[in-house]
């Protein structure tokens, strides 16, 4: 059995990987950060998956391009503009790995550029130049922290994690960072996340791995319904730990999917909570689903619907709202099968029994729906599938968020 640890550090907790944010002068806030740098002693297997909106930023481009061989070194990531819709957008993004490469003394090809903020604003190469040499010059083991305020936009926290595990009787360990409060809806990617381990993986490995666990985890999210233009999801893996490099799939490969499991869970969780104006953390856990697809659109339909989000909001425990959701799911249900729990640190509480409403206690209920952490179980009869989603309320502060979001 795997035993994962929590553990400090970040992205900068698995052996060979330093890191760095700093302002460089894109944001006009001089206390946030804007520009941040991951950086691994030695090249690294790397996965990356990408948004599927149409409309693309142009360091997706220049990243896909880059990592055509399954290895990079080091990412750079802007905050403040997204570097989408922009004429001259690749041109500055290929900049901007040419000038982390000379700095770095890599190949420019060796680089992931991230960069995310406003659309349609030209992005001023000047400022990321001026500020490469103080970023790269404070690289340290722990900046993890300082890398992630510089990928942050709206979000009101830092979201990083690390976990220790055993893969083939070595140590390894894995770190992320994540960005992510409001234009995040499946499917992927839904927000920006760099992942980075010390665990020897292949490249085919490590990108059918991260392929595998978006599935469950980053596509289960959603804050507003909108599907960004940059995000992706990095994992860089250098193999410093030492383990013999996982080439398949079997015990080695299933350890790590374990442990990348329980990173991306957590980052995903801490999305949905620090959505834009969020009060409340909304999870929905689906049971009894005819197969995974089903549970998951299920899930998602109900973590989705605006109006069970205003419920959460209100603490209001409008089950029937819940039902509707599963309703307009698109999936062929039982819905005379279908048991429906609210549930908090405060305790559960049962509001719908086989698709029909039971009595129930308001005061009871209200109690429970007043905690920061919000979970709608639902029971369906249509087999064994389980599937879980992740959303947040839906507030006033949303609106005045996004109302003025550009000026």
């Amino acid at each position: 059995m795997t035993t994962i640890t929590q553990i400090p550090g970040g992205v900068c907790a698995a052996k060979g990987f330093t890191a760095n944010g700093i302002h460089c002068g894109i944001r006009k806030n001089k206390t946030k950060h804007d520009l941040a740098v991951i950086y691994s002693d030695v090249k690294a297997a790397t996965a990356c998956v990408y948004t599927t909106n149409r409309v693309k930023g142009a360091p997706l481009t220049v990243t896909k391009n880059h990592i055509a061989d399954g290895f990079a070194q080091a990412v750079i990531c802007n905050s403040g503009n997204a570097n989408t819709c922009n004429a001259n957008g690749i041109e500055i993004a290929e900049q901007m790995s040419d000038l982390l490469g000379e700095a770095l003394h890599i190949a420019p090809a060796d680089v992931v550029v991230a960069s995310t903020g406003v659309i349609g604003q030209t992005l001023d190469i000047t400022p990321i130049a001026n500020g490469i040499p103080a970023l790269v010059a404070g690289l340290n083991k722990n900046g993890s922290s300082d890398a992630a305020h510089g990928i942050m936009t709206t979000d009101t926290k830092v979201k990083e994690i690390a976990l220790e595990f055993t893969v083939g009787g070595k140590t390894c360990h894995i770190g992320g960072i994540a960005k992510g409060s409001g234009m995040i809806h499946p499917n992927m990617a839904t927000m920006l996340v760099f992942i980075t381990t010390d665990c020897a993986v292949s490249p085919e490995m490590l990108q059918k791995a991260l392929s595998t666990d978006i599935q469950a985890t980053f596509n289960m999210v959603s804050v507003d319904g909108d599907t960004s233009t940059n995000d992706m999801v990095t994992l860089m893996a250098n193999g410093q730990a030492g383990n013999d490099l996982i080439t398949a799939e079997g015990e080695d490969f299933n350890a790590f999917m374990k442990a990348l499991n329980t990173l991306t869970v957590y980052l995903c969780r801490c999305i949905a909570a620090d959505g834009e104006g969020a009060t409340r953390l909304f999870e929905c856990e689906v049971k009894g689903g005819k197969d995974i697809e089903s549970a998951r659109k299920i899930a998602k339909s109900v973590i989705c619907s605006s109006l069970m989000k205003a419920a959460i909001f209100g603490a209001d425990a409008n089950w029937g709202r819940v039902l509707c959701a599963i309703g307009y799911s698109g999936v062929e249900t039982n819905v005379n099968g279908i048991d429906v729990v609210f549930s908090s640190r405060k305790g559960e509480i049962l509001v719908c029994k086989n698709g029909a409403g039971v009595d129930f206690s308001e005061e009871i209920a209200k109690e429970i729906l007043l905690e920061d952490e919000i979970t709608v179980k639902v029971t369906l009869s249509d087999g064994c599938a389980e599937a879980t989603a992740w959303g947040c309320d839906l507030t006033y502060e949303y609106v005045k968020i996004n109302g003025d979001y550009r000026t």
